[in-house]
């Protein structure tokens, strides 16, 4: 999980279909320095068919998630990746104080009612309840966090979360 800029693109003429890799600026890790400490280069398939995604050079500044396979990064439409001015400032905090309390959690995606958790360590979401998918509110304003005996919760707030404290019903 990076936060980085575009610099530059170049269409790769490896397998059917070609890559593109995407040269970043890497302003932030917020996950995986243990495997890749510094990313260079983002790869993604060349057409969004493909899953692949399009960034835009020397513009935006980039969230971007993916998978490290054969020391290279890979991102796709399956992961997170978002301009950084539009994420809203609760992911901000997430990405920066939240959302590593949360490492132990699974989340569970709720299609329709109703659902339930199987396990203490499980948050359901409900945004793909509504037509938001991962951009609804509660991706955009909760997260999901580990609190007292293992179980996990949705939490939103300002102050740090208290671990005592076992709060299902929110949101």
């Amino acid at each position: 999980v990076i936060r980085a800029k575009v610099v530059g693109k170049k269409l790769m003429k490896d397998g059917p279909f070609g890559t593109m890799r995407y040269t970043v600026k890497q302003m932030k890790m917020y996950r995986g320095f243990q495997i890749m400490p510094h990313v260079q280069y983002i790869y993604t398939e060349a057409s969004e068919s493909l899953c692949g995604v399009k960034l835009e050079v020397n513009k935006y500044q980039y969230l971007i998630t993916g998978r490290v396979y054969e020391g290279k990064v890979y991102t796709g439409l399956c992961n997170w990746y978002e301009k950084w001015d539009r994420l809203t400032l609760s992911q901000r905090k997430g990405l920066n104080h939240r959302y590593h309390l949360g490492c132990g959690c699974k989340i569970r995606p709720c299609y329709y009612l109703p659902c339930f958790a199987t396990s203490k360590n499980e948050c359901i979401w409900t945004d793909m309840l509504s037509n938001f998918g991962h951009s609804g509110y509660q991706a955009k304003h909760y997260a999901c966090i580990q609190r007292a005996e293992g179980y996990c919760s949705w939490y939103r707030g300002w102050a740090p979360p208290d671990k005592t404290t076992i709060n299902a019903t929110d949101p």
